[in-house]
């Protein structure tokens, strides 16, 4: 009995689907994105290992401050496949976000990773919403991290003085963004109104209201 306990636990843990990208079956798959298809499987087409440089495994798009004057006061720097094509197939990539004084990131999720937020410079409250409807935060500092599982609302909002910049991690090289608000009331084509002002307990010129602005 313990044998057979033994096996069907050793069956389950490899039987579980992992929980980032894939993993790669050679050192490299430097993305060739100009041979890519709109709708690439885990990772797009190899760039020929003939010609691959040391600049494809280089990126210094985050060592710039992005512009800050935004509807939110704030803009994400991204270092992911589509802008570093030398994470193609490594699981992994990174984005730079800066704040303006009250600048917010606003709420969204990614479905495809896991992020570990990084403080660089300000104090920004991060949290997110878990399934069962409980609210995590913290508000970091320079040096402290905060984890947002996979796939679940989360935001990030400067409480401090001055500006502030995050630098977040991913399991994925593409962890997809859906912004909330967006999504529900920017989307092409639209949701109905009384769909909206129902889930919503609002009138539907208030749905209309909103609308307008995405």
């Amino acid at each position: 009995m313990a044998a057979i306990l033994l096996i069907l636990s050793l069956v389950g843990f490899f039987c579980v689907p992992a929980f980032s990208d894939p993993d790669a079956l050679q050192d490299f798959c430097v993305a060739n994105l100009k041979l890519s298809n709109d709708t690439p499987i885990n990772g797009f087409v190899c760039k020929p290992a003939s010609a691959v440089t040391s600049d494809d495994f280089f990126f210094d798009g985050l060592s710039k401050e992005g512009n800050t004057s935004t509807t939110f006061g704030g803009t994400v720097t991204p270092a992911n496949v589509l802008t570093f094509p030398g994470l193609n197939t490594l699981g992994l990539s990174m984005n730079r976000v800066d704040y303006a004084p009250g600048g917010l990131n606003p709420p969204h999720s990614h479905p495809h990773a896991s992020e570990l937020v990084l403080a660089v410079r300000g104090e920004l409250l991060v949290g997110f919403v878990s399934t069962s409807n409980v609210f995590y935060s913290k508000v970091l500092k320079p040096g402290e991290n905060f984890v947002i599982p996979r796939g679940l609302v989360h935001f990030q909002y400067n409480v401090g003085k001055g500006k502030a910049t995050a630098i977040t991690t991913f399991d994925s090289q593409l962890p997809g963004v859906v912004i909330a608000a967006s999504t529900l009331f920017g989307s092409k084509p639209d949701i109905p109104d009384k769909v909206l002002a129902k889930a919503f307990q609002v009138d539907e010129k208030i749905v209309k209201a909103i609308k307008s602005k995405f």
